[in-house]
């Protein structure tokens, strides 16, 4: 009897294998110098992007501030555009719209995939499962900026559209990373053993696999955020996204007339200030992805 009292409980082998896992990929993440250096760039960018929505700085980004086409000064440290707006306040506060698309997009889109992901990957081979597995393959087979285009017309110009647009189309990839690892993960004993302690089935997918899923979701997630603010580059370079803001793609659009005229401080702000987030974010999820594999030491 003393030694059943002593032994722990399969959700306390389950919560210490879990911290484990995060404490090897916290130090292995630490070991790695170019993920470090990647996540304080990225650090940085979200710093930037909350100074933004707090109102501490660019928020004079829609002002006409001076001459058409100024050369950069003091004042105005990237020149101005044609209408006289300061380039760097622009694209100083395309970075609060980047980080705003692509948190919406990542977190909505991977809670949903997630959801479906663990339905799918507990009840696979039923008849659930195909009916979800027929949904997300019809999603996949829409082209994605067709899909986009139709949802901002139902939608009336609804300045949710692209977000909404972008995680329906996103979704389904998370679920099938889901639905395998959940696969995996069911015929495993501490889920024999929540069925045999009568635990109902909602608790079993949701308490039990879906934070064993959690190190995939993470990566997921990172990988989802930088996708949907790529997609939301080229979606309002093409004038099917942001329509009351400003964003990257929008100063580049508005640069492809500058450019012909050999003004190009529009298009090297808004272009390289997304090259290095997008750079640095790729190499922080690479990074990331290395720390939270087991089958790396």
């Amino acid at each position: 009897m003393l030694e059943a009292l002593a032994k722990p409980s399969t959700e306390e082998l389950t919560l210490q294998k879990r911290e484990s896992l995060w404490t090897k990929a916290w130090v292995k993440f630490k070991r790695d110098k170019i993920g470090l250096i990647s996540f304080f760039v990225v650090a940085v960018y979200f710093t930037v992007a909350l100074l933004v929505w707090t109102g501490f700085i660019a928020q004079d980004w829609d002002e006409m501030m001076g001459a058409s086409f100024s050369a950069p000064t003091t004042e105005h440290w990237f020149g101005t555009n044609i209408n006289g707006q300061d380039i760097f306040q622009r694209a100083t506060y395309s970075t609060k719209t980047a980080f705003e698309v692509g948190l919406t997009v990542a977190i909505f889109a991977t809670l949903v995939g997630a959801g479906f992901g663990c339905i799918t990957g507990y009840f696979s081979g039923s008849v659930l499962d195909e009916f979800i597995l027929w949904i997300m393959n019809s999603i996949d087979c829409i082209p994605y900026f067709l899909m986009v285009a139709a949802i901002a017309v139902a939608f009336d110009d609804s300045p949710y559209s692209m977000h909404f647009a972008m995680t329906l189309a996103f979704w389904t990839g998370t679920a099938r990373v889901v639905r395998g690892e959940v696969i995996k993960l069911k015929s495993m004993e501490f889920v024999e053993a929540a069925h045999s302690l009568g635990v109902p089935t909602y608790r079993v997918i949701f308490k039990h696999l879906m934070p064993n899923t959690m190190h995939l979701l993470l990566v997921d997630m990172t990988l989802l955020f930088i996708t949907a603010i790529k997609s939301e580059v080229i979606l309002s370079f093409l004038g099917l996204g942001i329509k009351d803001s400003i964003s990257w793609g929008l100063m580049i659009s508005e640069a492809s007339s500058d450019v012909t005229a050999g003004h190009f401080a529009n298009f090297f702000a808004a272009s390289g200030l997304l090259f290095v987030l997008v750079l640095a974010f790729n190499l922080f999820s690479d990074s990331l992805q290395d720390a939270l594999d087991p089958r790396k030491v």
